[in-house]
């Protein structure tokens, strides 16, 4: 278990300890279950699902689905229609770099088409709630959206000439115009980025 998932299992543990009911997409609950040093039991999600889940709670209905190899390979978008609220979780990194996390099956396509699968199930007055940022909309999470096409196009046309990912991470003219708007972070520079990127297509 890395440093990241066991950061996880200790918000899932404080999160059980309320008297939450802890959901999860199958893959997560497997990840969990299987994981060395083993997960508290109490961290394990009680209820998992497959491709989607629907949820009846104080009058609301929620609508639960998976997105495939985005972040990791157990990200889920929630929807709830009355309230016309989305919580994107980490498919939405608020005007900055996302963390694809490859060791977790995540992908640049998995995450591309997740951030459109979302944007399908809403409209222009929908609140979004991000993984990382504050509450945004439809228009800003379009624009996060051209920023992973621009930057997944930029990495494949070097990897289409022939560059190594060394030349590929050490590039800043891909990446230029969001490391202008400082969408570097401290876990995820502009480096790190197109690394990342490039590990992804190549696969």
């Amino acid at each position: 278990m890395n440093e990241t998932q066991l950061s996880i299992v200790s918000k899932l543990e404080n999160i059980a300890e309320q008297g939450a009911k802890i959901i999860a997409h199958d893959n997560v609950y497997k990840r969990l279950s299987e994981s060395t040093p083993a997960t508290p039991k109490e961290a394990l999600p009680v209820i998992s699902f497959n491709d989607k889940l629907q949820l009846h709670i104080n009058g609301e209905d929620v609508l639960v689905f998976h997105v495939e190899n985005a972040h990791t390979d157990g990200d889920a978008i929630l929807y709830f229609s009355q309230s016309n609220v989305l919580h994107a979780g980490d498919t939405y990194f608020q005007n900055r770099y996302p963390f694809i996390d490859l060791n977790s099956g995540g992908s640049i396509d998995g995450y591309i088409n997740a951030v459109k699968k979302a944007l399908s199930i809403i409209n222009d007055d929908t609140k979004i709630i991000p993984g990382h940022g504050s509450i945004s909309n439809k228009s800003e999470y379009l624009n996060f959206l051209t920023m992973l096409e621009t930057l997944k196009n930029n990495v494949q046309n070097e990897i289409d000439e022939g560059k190594s990912e060394n030349e590929i991470a050490n590039n800043s003219e891909i990446t230029k115009k969001y490391d202008d708007l400082n969408y570097s972070w401290g876990f995820i520079t502009s480096e790190k980025i197109r690394r990342i990127i490039y590990q992804s297509l190549i696969r």
